[in-house]
């Protein structure tokens, strides 16, 4: 079976060819649409990954089995006449997570059934990630027992992946899923020999599991470049602190895989690339630039004199069913208050399903239909994707608006990746 593409980013990097790939992390269908229109992707293949929370046996908080996700995505292109072939699906933080407060062989067996579905739905993109500790785990988890965790759910995933060409991500030195819950200055990145270890010990333990075969499709490896963001900052990406660990890639031969790289500035991600980095993983800012284009609108309605009240709404109904940041968010009511609606880790994105919040949204894009916005209207609340939607010839519609703000957030990835 010929190598998959994301095998062939590998060989370029170590060729010392800068090519990467984005990979969208989403549930979303306006952002998922906007990363699948064929106009706006070109030729290439776009890589979407659900991770462990979002969707699994049970449902994730989306609702969804892995089944259910593809034939979801798989959906969106097809209305739009993307190839469903270009369309790379990859699993992302695949183990126990879920289910922590069981215990560790309860956890593992929920999070092999998990692979098991991801496998044979057709996700052949697999990030094994079995570094959090269960009910009866010692914490930190031992690293000789992840690696041998993360071997036996690669093992499960051979077994139901039948034709297919699956490829496998490893690696325990992960960013806060979701952004860091408070400021952050400076993070250290991960160092040579934790990355060299996390390899050893991973090889040891699948070829103590019989997965060989496996192991040679291990793709790349999940490190911190030094890169995250709190609920208000960011921290950019310093090449000079993460030299040493862009060095040692030379001599591990697999890409690095980057977290939490929302909101880094366009050089930051093309430096990222070209140290190897060569998967960039972007959420939150997805769902941020979606966020900030519906407020955008919901205030041109008012202009416009077909007030919607959508910002008053989500405050209403986040303030109802306070569980999705209650915890992440710190600070006086005021400061409360505006984490909910415009903090870099967004938590926001998981409202946007609930029936009150979908109601409204509808409301307001029913308010503006087909027609055309003012243009120098959407050029005050929304000058980038009103610029975009200029270059491309394309009219101001809300719908437009909407896929232009979230595109031009893939935008810079697709120019640090290679494929814009």
């Amino acid at each position: 079976m010929p190598d998959s593409y994301l095998e062939t980013l590998v060989t370029a990097q170590n060729n010392h060819v800068a090519r990467g790939i984005t990979a969208v992390c989403s549930a979303h269908p306006t952002v998922l649409s906007a990363a699948l229109d064929p106009i706006f992707t070109g030729d290439g293949p776009v890589l979407i990954e659900a991770t462990c929370n979002q969707v699994n046996q049970d449902g994730g908080y989306t609702g969804m089995t892995p089944a259910d996700f593809r034939d979801f995505v798989y959906g969106l292109a097809q209305q739009q006449g993307f190839e469903t072939d270009r369309i790379i699906l990859g699993g992302d933080h695949l183990g126990p997570n879920p289910w922590t407060s069981l215990g560790s062989a309860a956890a593992m067996d929920k999070a092999c059934a998990m692979v098991a579905d991801y496998a044979r739905a057709g996700f052949t993109k697999i990030h094994l990630d079995a570094s959090m500790s269960c009910a009866d785990d010692p914490n930190p988890l031992p690293d000789e027992v992840i690696a041998h965790r993360a071997a036996t759910l690669a093992a499960v995933a051979e077994e139901n992946g039948i034709g297919q060409r699956l490829v496998y991500v490893i690696g325990t030195e992960v960013p806060v899923p979701g952004g860091a819950t408070e400021h952050v200055d400076t993070l250290e990145p991960t160092s040579p020999q934790n990355a060299a270890d996390t390899v050893a010990l991973h090889q040891t333990a699948f070829a103590k599991a019989g997965i060989e075969a496996a192991l040679e499709r291990v793709i790349a490896l999940v490190v911190q470049p030094g890169v995250e963001f709190g609920t208000s900052n960011v921290v950019d990406y310093d090449p000079a602190r993460a030299k040493e660990l862009v060095a040692a890639r030379s001599e591990i031969g697999l890409l690095y895989e980057a977290h939490s790289t929302d909101y880094q500035t366009t050089e930051a991600l093309r430096h990222l690339v070209q140290d190897g980095f060569g998967i960039l993983k972007v959420g939150p800012w997805l769902t941020f630039a979606l966020r900030e284009a519906l407020y955008a609108l919901d205030r041109m309605a008012d202009e416009l004199g077909k007030p919607v009240a959508l910002r008053a709404g989500m405050e209403k109904l986040m303030l109802q069913k306070p569980e999705y940041w209650q915890g992440h968010y710190h600070g006086s009511e005021a400061e409360l208050a505006q984490q909910r609606h415009d903090s870099y880790s967004d938590r926001i994105r998981y409202y946007w399903t609930d029936p009150a919040a979908q109601g409204l949204v509808q409301k307001l894009m029913d308010s503006f239909g087909a027609e055309p916005l003012p243009a120098s209207l959407a050029t005050q609340y929304l000058p980038e994707a009103m610029q975009s939607l200029q270059k491309a010839g394309k009219p101001p519609t809300a719908q437009n608006l909407l896929r232009g703000n979230v595109q031009n957030v893939l935008k810079r990835y697709q120019h640090a990746v290679g494929a814009g």
